[in-house]
């Protein structure tokens, strides 16, 4: 009897240390379930949180305030983030980075980077010959890109989260301006590797505020469609976005409601931060004017000085959205002479008067790009924190001529829970309510390429052919397959964005490079000269354009195909090859199409663009494969483009097809991508 005791022990102490082990996983897990977000904003930041037990909530910072000012200061050994960086912007202007945002993805001949350098002298901005971008000159020893200064913001912003989860997170959606191009989205998601945050999506702030404002109204959404507009006026842009409301049938969930973005309109540099700036030099020029006898120094040669002032502006700002006049006053703001001066709102409206005429230029812009008038409009919603400027409320509601402008959303959170919502229905942790999101591509691209033509016996010429890959206001994400029929041999093409002629001359050079990459294409003669006797079904270019908005190029290949005889009773190879071919595509039932909610390939005719007319025989076909609605909004972001390496599904594919005869397989090339950066 002794001796049974003494067996089971063991197998006791093994039960219990497997139950140990389990519960002690299952914690591991549930340690790791939270989500956020993060609105970055060009003057503060607002996160928010998902975890089980807690739906969605804004981060409390150090200080317990909802938003956190989006500045840094760096020292040899030291930063300081947010308010503790605010604090040090007098103290050390030069070391104190704000409105950095405003710099990325941007080349150093950019007329940003030189207003950047007019609003804030006290920075020392270096040219980078590798990247033809700019660093910010801390000290000899200390200098640092845009991109890495942001991905010290984004990994405060997670310790933000951590400890108010008290929780490791790593799965963020993060905002960005709807304004901003391929280079600008990856210069975010950048920052963001840096940070160590896996990003679920980048969503345009103006998305992320409409969804907020749809999700707490989703009983008031119904089969007819709503037309809701957003005016959202930060503090270094404005954006101006027509939003479409529906319930709409989806595969997966039924009925479900749908927000669609129809219009955007943006002014990119229009916002609070140049009405401070404004107030700033008035109140500069006020300070010289009361030691002009003194033979005093200009205040504006003060960086320590100018910090002060602006810090007053803004403040005197924000008052005077609800006073006739305020008594702006700074402590010793240089030389220990205090500063004392009366502004009425009448002068504020007076010295940013150029600024509220251009107040209703992105509501046009949206109307234009939407094909839709003020009269479709139910209702302009105010967003951002510019918007409290009285003066900015009477010259829009002027503009838009309705009885009254909405207020019924929180305009400095709106779009920080849209995003958490978004991070929620992305996370495979949680489970929500469907809501159906249909962004829209603001900047056209297109495939170029240029071919050798014979347009009499022995006479040849080159013809520059255009076909347009994602339009402007079309939905994404998405993915499209365009096939070259006419080439037989190796050849580029390049990738850029279309017709920009909504945007004006300044926001032209401010767009910076329209070519976005170019395409060297390797083996193509190759492969004909490996299956002569095969009919080619084309050169077939894969492209993904994905919830981020970020453009890839998958994969290319080149397609064969020939006739076997079967046996009556047996699938024709043909019918095989052709479902082969059709699963490289996304039209197949393969587990990654289901995954990623595409529907059948559809195939369109795209039309030539204007003096590039086909001629008889030649077709370049356009092929798309259209976003589903997913139930829980789960789509993987595509993959990195890898140059020449072979893509996951293509390998998958032939390891599938393995014990098919070689004339079923379709002949992938690799294809050589030079300069994949999208500028």
């Amino acid at each position: 009897m002794t001796v049974k005791v003494r067996r089971q022990r063991p197998r006791r102490r093994v039960f219990w240390a497997l139950v140990a082990v389990l519960l002690a996983d299952l914690l591991a897990l549930s340690d790791t379930l939270a989500v956020m977000s993060v609105d970055l904003g060009s003057e503060s930041m607002k996160v928010a949180i998902v975890k089980p037990g807690v739906p969605m909530e804004i981060v409390l910072n150090k200080e317990s305030r909802r938003k956190t000012p989006v500045i840094v200061t760096l020292k040899e050994n030291e930063r300081f983030f947010g308010d503790s960086a605010a604090s040090m912007a007098i103290k050390n202007p030069k070391a104190t980075l704000r409105y950095f945002q405003h710099l990325l993805g941007k080349q150093a001949d950019n007329p940003h980077v030189a207003l950047y350098q007019a609003r804030f002298p006290e920075h020392e901005l270096t040219f980078d010959p590798q990247r033809q971008t700019v660093h910010f000159q801390i000290s000899p020893q200390l200098q640092f890109s845009p991109e890495e200064v942001l991905g010290m913001v984004l990994n405060y912003s997670r310790s933000l989260a951590e400890d108010f989860a008290e929780q490791p997170i790593k799965d963020a959606v993060i905002t960005v301006p709807v304004f901003f191009n391929q280079a600008e989205r990856r210069a975010v998601l950048q920052a963001a590797r840096m940070a160590g945050l896996k990003v679920l999506q980048l969503i345009n702030d103006n998305t992320a505020a409409a969804l907020s404002y749809g999700v707490f109204r989703r009983k008031d959404i119904n089969t007819t469609a709503q037309n809701i507009m957003f005016y959202d006026m930060g503090s270094g842009s404005t954006v101006c976005t027509i939003v479409t409301y529906q319930m709409v049938k989806t595969k997966e969930a039924g009925m479900q409601p749908q927000l669609q973005i129809r219009g955007v309109g943006f002014d990119r540099t229009l916002g609070g931060l140049e009405m401070e700036l404004r107030l700033r030099e008035h109140l500069a020029g006020l300070f010289n004017e009361q030691r002009k006898g003194q033979r005093a120094k200009d205040v504006r040669e003060n960086p320590r000085a100018m910090a002060k002032l602006l810090r007053e502006a803004n403040r005197l700002k924000t008052v005077l959205s609800a006073n006739a006049d305020h008594m702006a006053q700074i402590e010793g703001l240089m030389d220990d002479v205090d500063f004392k001066a009366k502004v009425t709102r009448v002068e504020f409206e007076e010295l940013c008067a150029d600024l509220f005429e251009r107040v209703p230029g992105p509501v046009q812009q949206a109307l234009q790009s939407a094909e839709m008038s003020l009269d479709e409009i139910e209702q302009v919603i105010l967003v951002g924190g510019a918007t409290r400027v009285p003066k900015v409320q009477e010259v829009l509601l002027k503009a838009v001529g309705k009885e009254e402008l909405g207020k019924n959303i929180n305009a400095d959170e709106a779009a920080a829970m849209g995003a958490v919502y978004q991070a929620a229905a992305l996370s495979k942790a949680f489970k929500v309510k469907p809501f159906v999101v249909r962004d829209a591509v603001v900047y056209p691209i297109l495939v170029e390429f240029t071919r050798e033509v014979e347009e009499e016996p022995g006479v040849h010429s080159l013809k520059h052919n255009k076909r347009v890959l994602f339009s402007r206001m079309g939905p994404y994400p998405q993915r499209k397959v365009i096939t070259f029929n006419r080439y037989s041999h190796d050849f580029n093409f390049h990738i850029n964005y279309g017709d920009l002629g909504f945007l004006g001359p300044e926001d032209l050079r401010v767009f910076g490079s329209q070519n976005l990459t170019t395409v060297k294409l390797k083996g193509v003669g190759d492969s004909f000269k490996k299956y002569p006797d095969y009919e080619s079904k084309g050169i077939k270019a894969h492209f993904n354009l994905d919830e981020s908005g970020v453009l890839s190029l998958d994969r290319v290949e080149s397609v064969f195909e020939t006739l076997v005889e079967d046996s009556p009773e047996e699938e024709s190879t043909l019918t095989k090859l052709g479902n082969t071919i059709s699963s490289l595509f996304g039209g197949g039932t393969t587990p990654d199409a289901k995954e990623n909610g595409t529907d059948t390939v559809q195939e369109e005719e795209e039309n030539p663009a204007e003096g590039s007319k086909d001629e008889p025989g030649e077709q370049v076909e356009l092929k798309e494969e259209a976003e589903a609605p997913v139930e829980d909004g789960s789509q993987p972001l595509p993959p990195e483009p890898k140059g020449d390496a072979a893509p996951e599904g293509e390998k998958a594919t032939e390891k599938e097809n393995g014990d098919k005869s070689e004339a079923q397989k379709p002949v992938v090339f690799r294809a050589s991508v030079t300069r994949f950066g999208f500028r």
